[in-house]
């Protein structure tokens, strides 16, 4: 193609026209000036590290354990940030909180030699943790010497109860034999220094071994009966006496009111007596005529015939001769 028919010629022409200019050189850099730069920020950066793994936070409801070459240096219980040393101490967390506890079922004998199994379950927590380490080591086994203690004392108790009194919920031995059973576990806990305390203890559930149930609910079905015959038999008992005590009273009430009528009845026998004498002495006549007609009404009827003699006196009244 010739310059005439090149567009870009005189592009080309001002690009050659324009003087090279000389490329400056790149210093190069010093490496050794800066090594005292990047260690330092080196270490910095490897302390901030090594200051943020060592940093920890007590939270409300634990034990935080600052251990140093494996022995306690001290247990931080108030919430906060705290530091340990790096490399040389440790941390570790023990619960401040209650924790439950369900204890192994266990078979036991009651005082009248039945076998029963128990299932409990006990709240508790721990109140010294350097003894807790010390004497348990770990949660673990302080919660295993704790269901050691509870087994013990509650085998124990219910050693000296009978079946039914264990069972029978209207019992309140029930309610103070769990209070006691929580007792006794503190002191012997508190008596070999585990650190920790028991709240509080429940028998959950009591039930028989399969092979006695029956025979122990048949010989309750029977006690239960003997006790109805005997009640039936005491009532019955009472009714009899209260029966009789009833009669007799209503007897000698009946005897001391027909006394008493009887003696009512004779003073007024008496008066009227003693009324009509007043009465007829006034005139003798008159009462003797009383007394005829008295003894007609008792002796003269409807059907009645009297057969007398026809001068009589009493035939005369009859027939109202009176002189």
């Amino acid at each position: 193609m010739s310059d005439n028919n090149n567009p870009f010629a005189n592009l080309e022409s001002k690009f050659k026209a324009v003087p090279n200019k000389p490329k400056k050189e790149k210093t190069p850099i010093d490496y050794k000036k800066h090594t005292k730069s990047f260690i330092s920020i080196f270490v910095v950066f490897v302390l901030a590290v090594i200051a943020l793994a060592n940093i920890y936070v007590v939270k409300e409801g634990e034990y935080r354990v600052i251990r140093q070459f494996g022995e306690i240096k001290s247990i931080k219980d108030s919430p906060g940030l705290h530091m340990k040393i790096p490399f040389i101490q440790s941390v570790t967390t023990i619960p401040k909180y209650q924790m439950n506890h369900n204890l192994s079922e266990a078979e036991i004998n009651t005082m009248d030699k039945r076998r029963i199994i128990i299932d409990n379950y006990a709240v508790w927590r721990v109140v010294n943790p350097k003894d807790m380490i010390s004497n348990a080591g770990n949660i673990v086994n302080a919660s295993s010497r704790m269901e050691e203690f509870i087994y013990s004392v509650v085998r124990s108790e219910l050693g000296q109860l009978n079946y039914s009194e264990i069972i029978n919920d209207e019992n309140s031995s029930r309610g103070s034999l769990n209070d006691q059973i929580t007792k006794e576990v503190n002191e012997l806990l508190s008596k070999d220094k585990y650190g920790i305390e028991v709240v509080d203890v429940r028998i959950k559930r009591t039930d028989l071994p399969e092979e006695n149930e029956q025979s122990v609910y048949n010989e309750m079905i029977s006690d239960r009966e003997s006790v109805a015959q005997k009640f039936l038999s005491t009532g019955d008992a009472d009714k009899r006496r209260i029966e009789a005590e009833t009669d007799s009273t209503v007897t000698k009430m009946i005897a001391e009111a027909k006394k008493e009528a009887a003696l009512l009845r004779a003073e007024g026998d008496a008066e009227a007596a003693r009324i009509y004498n007043t009465s007829f002495s006034k005139d003798p006549e008159f009462y003797s005529l009383y007394r005829t007609l008295e003894s007609y009404k008792k002796t003269i009827g409807e059907d009645t015939m009297i057969v007398i003699p026809s001068d009589s006196p009493y035939a005369n009244i009859l027939s109202g001769y009176l002189e």
